[in-house]
């Protein structure tokens, strides 16, 4: 079983390495610009078909897993701020609402050239944050590179007032329960095989 994961987060690499034991991990080269009127959910679906699928040429005979993930409030797409500005001006946007969280999941099998995907909605509801509560989350957690201005494994918890969902690490980054349920049907099952765990 070679699995690859095509992605650079640390933390898709941490909530991989929980199930499977050994895999490796690339870099795709995917260009993320939303295509004109591209739904969220097509959008992320897309994306990460085009990472896994982006690796294909340096592991012919492997399984590659791509992820990519919107944050969704009021109906549009939340970038990755990228200053502190743009942070705090995103979570004071979304005080008091329910932001959606959409996590693409791919697994392409280059050998056969087979494609899996889907998507895993999650809900995340803000509580009625103070500018202060704001200002101070971000000068601590630096959320500059997270889509939604937020890290949900760190302090970012406490930005909540309830999450609604199958799976909580689909909001970090990596739906694992779908992933496994994906990889079953293929024959990979880390629970069965004493290689991969």
């Amino acid at each position: 079983m070679n699995l690859v994961l095509a992605s650079t987060s640390p933390f898709r690499r941490e909530l991989l390495a929980k199930v499977i034991r050994h895999f490796d991990v690339a870099a795709p080269e995917v260009d993320e610009t939303p295509l004109s009127h591209e739904a969220p959910w097509r959008l992320v679906e897309r994306l990460a078909q085009a990472k896994a699928k982006a690796l294909a040429a340096r592991f012919p005979q492997h399984i590659l897993i791509g992820s990519d993930q919107v944050a969704v409030s009021d109906g549009k797409i939340l970038g990755k701020p990228g200053s502190k500005a743009n942070a705090i001006a995103q979570l004071q946007s979304m005080r008091g609402k329910q932001v959606t969280f959409l996590t693409g999941l791919a697994i392409y099998d280059s050998q056969q050239q087979r494609m899996q995907s889907c998507v895993e909605p999650f809900d995340v509801f803000f509580r009625d944050l103070t500018d202060t509560e704001i200002e101070a989350y971000v000068a601590r957690e630096q959320p500059l590179n997270c889509a939604g201005s937020f890290k949900s494994e760190a302090l970012g918890i406490s930005l909540f007032s309830s999450l609604r969902g199958d799976d909580p690490n689909a909001l970090i980054g990596l739906p694992l329960i779908r992933l496994l349920a994906m990889l079953r049907e293929w024959g990979i099952n880390p629970l069965l095989d004493e290689n991969s765990h």
